[in-house]
C-alpha cells in the first residue's frame, strides 16, 4: 500500500522541511544556547507519541532499511520498551481514575525516561534522516497547551523570552494530513486519524490493509475494529 501513502508522505516531508528550517534559524541566532551534538541522546529518552502519518512514515522507512537478524533484534528491543510504556500509561490512567489532577499526571509522565528503540549503543539514531518532528525540535524552545519547554542541557535561561515553536499548530497539521489519508483510503476505522502511537508500537505494527480497515476482512468486522482502534488514545489501551 506504500504507493497510496506517497502523496501524504510528501505533505509530511514538506512540513519536516519547514520544521528543520525553523530549528536551523534558531540555532544560528542562538548558537550558544542550542547545544545539540553528535552523541547527545537526551531527547532519545523522552516519552512521546506519534500521529498516524508519522507512524506510517517511520514504519515505511524502518522496513525499507532493516531486514534479517538486525531487524529482528530491533523489534525485540521495541517490544520490550513498548511493554514498559504500556505500564507507564496504565499507571497514569489509573491515577486519573482515582481523581488525580490531569496536569499533575501529565507532568509525571513527561518526567519518565524511556530509551528509544532506534537508539544505538553508540548513542546514534538508526533512522536519523527519518526521525519524528518531536526529535527535530527538542533542542530549542517549544510550547504546547501554553506551557513552555526546552532541553535541560541547552543554554536557554528560564524566564527569558526566546523564539518559541508552537507545537499545537504543528500537531494540528499532522492530524490534518492523517485525516486526509484515512479519508482517501476509505477506511472503515473512522477514528484512526486520531490515533497516537509510541515509536516502539509504530515499529511493531504491520500497517496492512486489514489493520487500516480497507480490506474485505476488515469490512466484516468494521464495528468491532473501529471501536478497538478508536480506543488507542486510552492510556490503558496503548502499548
Amino acid at each position: 500500500m506504500d504507493n497510496e501513502f506517497t502523496p501524504f508522505f510528501n505533505q509530511y516531508e514538506t512540513l519536516v522541511k519547514t520544521v528543520d528550517g525553523i530549528f536551523e534559524q534558531v540555532q544560528e541566532e542562538y548558537s550558544g544556547c542550542v547545544t545539540c551534538k553528535i552523541g547527545c541522546a537526551d531527547c532519545c529518552h523522552a516519552l512521546f507519541d506519534l500521529t498516524l502519518i508519522e507512524a506510517l512514515y517511520l514504519s515505511h522507512h524502518f522496513n525499507r532499511t532493516f531486514s534479517g537478524p538486525e531487524k529482528d533484534n530491533l523489534l525485540e528491543i521495541a517490544n520490550r520498551i513498548d511493554r514498559s510504556i504500556y505500564q507507564i500509561k496504565r499507571r497514569a490512567h489509573q491515577a486519573l481514575k482515582r481523581g488525580a489532577a490531569e496536569n499533575d499526571v501529565l507532568i509525571r509522565v513527561a518526567e519518565e525516561r524511556i530509551r528509544c528503540p532506534l537508539l544505538s549503543d553508540s548513542n546514534r539514531c538508526h533512522l536519523y534522516a527519518f526521525r519524528p518532528i518531536t526529535c527535530r525540535l527538542y533542542g530549542i524552545p517549544t510550547s504546547i497547551r501554553g506551557a513552555g519547554h526546552t532541553c535541560g542541557f541547552s543554554g536557554f535561561n528560564k524566564g527569558t523570552a526566546y523564539p518559541t515553536v508552537n507545537l499545537d499548530g504543528i500537531h494540528r497539521k499532522l492530524f490534518e494530513i492523517s485525516t486526509s489519508l484515512v479519508k482517501e483510503l476509505h477506511s472503515l476505522h473512522l477514528k484512526m486519524a486520531d490515533m497516537l502511537i509510541p515509536v516502539s508500537m509504530a515499529l511493531l505494527t504491520v500497517f496492512d490493509e486489514d489493520y487500516l480497515g480497507v480490506s474485505p476482512i476488515a469490512s466484516e468486522g468494521a464495528n468491532e475494529n473501529s471501536l478497538e482502534i478508536g480506543g488507542k488514545n486510552d492510556p490503558a489501551q496503548s502499548g
